[in-house]
């Protein structure tokens, strides 16, 4: 048990700012929805293929548009991506109500790219899973020296004072508190950013596509017409648009059983017009049990009570990291102080 609190109190030395960083930029964008306060941003959603496709077209013309993602009942905005960065909100009538340069002029984007990439890309999005499957051990690990120890439970927001002692003790209770919803935020993120894992735990994703050949669909008007014959009682969620030649259009579509809010069925239009279809309702378990990390992860089901409880394991994750360093650093300077 030395060597498991040892253990523990090192890496929590090392990670706890990092984890208190994803964990107070998660528990903010949980809330995304009710702070982008844009003209059109409470607007119902009104789907209107024909309309969808003028905006698409539009936008298409003035850059080199990647993608764009459709109204929801989370915000009423389409949001446009373009392969330099730019972007725009547009309303449903086809409005431009805001358009940036980078990811630095809307706090959304750059809160999301902190959270899940750490500004670092590739590299940062290792280090987020590191500290996620580091974060899985620590709520483990934390929950055993806590019933081995046999303290007395008392739970509490703040520590009594703010004195490494103290910390330790409130360090004990709020993470055993806490303990249920980090094991469902933490290792959520950790089965959407490893695919090895999620394989070992949830067993190999299959997701059966039919191609559908001679339907020569050539635009993306087209396209979001064929997806939504295709699944009429599907949202249509988002259109990518191609990156390079030869590369397909992609029509993603949410279906009233699937909790991932873009949705995991599609058609994808190949550049020879064919096109082929991607049935969420084929997936097997694997993959059906994988479509939930995300919206588990970021409160997109659930209703106001998970998006709180998700909002307060984000608080507890800050609290528990920030705390845990600064005690660690602060006890060892006063030690050798002493000396």
């Amino acid at each position: 048990m030395k060597l498991l609190s040892a253990i523990h109190r090192w890496a929590g030395g090392f990670m706890g700012l990092l984890l208190a960083l994803l964990g107070l930029t998660g528990a903010i964008l949980l809330w995304e929805g009710e702070w982008i306060m844009l003209p059109g941003s409470g607007d119902r959603v009104v789907e209107d293929i024909a309309r969808l496709a003028l905006i698409t077209e539009r936008a298409a013309t003035q850059g080199d548009l990647i993608r764009i993602t459709f109204a929801s009942e989370e915000i009423g905005l389409h949001q446009l991506v373009y392969a330099d960065g730019s972007g725009a909100y547009v309303r449903q009538d086809g409005r431009v109500v805001e358009r940036w340069t980078s990811q630095w002029e809307r706090p959304e984007l750059w809160l999301f790219d902190l959270h899940h990439r750490l500004f670092a890309g590739e590299i940062g999005e290792m280090v987020t899973g590191i500290a996620g499957v580091a974060g899985l051990l620590f709520v483990v690990s934390g929950a055993i020296l806590w019933w081995r120890s046999g303290r007395v439970f008392k739970p509490r927001l703040l520590p009594a004072r703010f004195a490494p002692g103290p910390i330790v003790s409130h360090h004990r209770d709020l993470g055993l508190l806490a303990t249920p919803l980090l094991l469902v935020s933490v290792l959520s993120g950790v089965l959407m950013l490893f695919d090895p894992v999620r394989a070992v735990l949830l067993g190999t994703e299959e997701r059966p596509t039919q191609i559908l050949q001679g339907s020569k669909v050539r635009s993306s008007a087209q396209a979001l017409t064929m997806a939504k014959s295709r699944f009429p009682e599907a949202d249509l969620r988002r259109i990518s648009l191609p990156g390079r030649t030869g590369d397909p259009i992609v029509v993603r579509m949410r279906q009233p059983f699937e909790w991932t809010p873009h949705g995991r069925s599609q058609i994808s239009v190949g550049a020879d017009g064919n096109v082929t279809v991607s049935d969420a309702a084929a997936a097997n378990r694997a993959a059906s049990l994988a479509e939930k990390a995300y919206p588990l992860h970021s409160a997109k089901v659930g209703g106001l009570a998970w998006k709180l409880a998700m909002t307060a394991s984000g608080i507890a994750l800050t609290i528990l990291g920030s705390l845990a360093m600064w005690s660690f650093w602060a006890r060892r300077a006063h030690k050798r102080a002493r000396r």
